[in-house]
């Protein structure tokens, strides 16, 4: 996959988990986020082992999933 793919894929993961949670992050935020998000998704998936595909709607879902347990959780732990 290419880098533009990644950035893509977290700015959206990000900005969505950032309007689920509420809570802000502008476009720097929103990419971290989502990307940090990816990490956090991809390896829940793998630890449950759940079939995915590797398409990109695959990898959007698992990366919003984990960009908002991720938010949760920073939010929890950091107020």
């Amino acid at each position: 996959m290419s880098v533009v793919f990644w950035i893509i894929i977290g700015l959206v993961a990000g900005a969505v988990a950032h309007r689920v949670l509420n809570s802000r992050g502008g476009f720097l935020g929103s990419l971290v986020v989502g990307l940090v998000g990816a990490l956090v998704g991809g390896e829940l998936a793998h630890l449950f082992r759940l079939n995915v595909t590797g398409g990109m709607l695959d990898q959007l879902v698992i990366s919003t999933l984990g960009a908002i347990l991720f938010l949760f959780v920073w939010k929890k732990v950091f107020g």
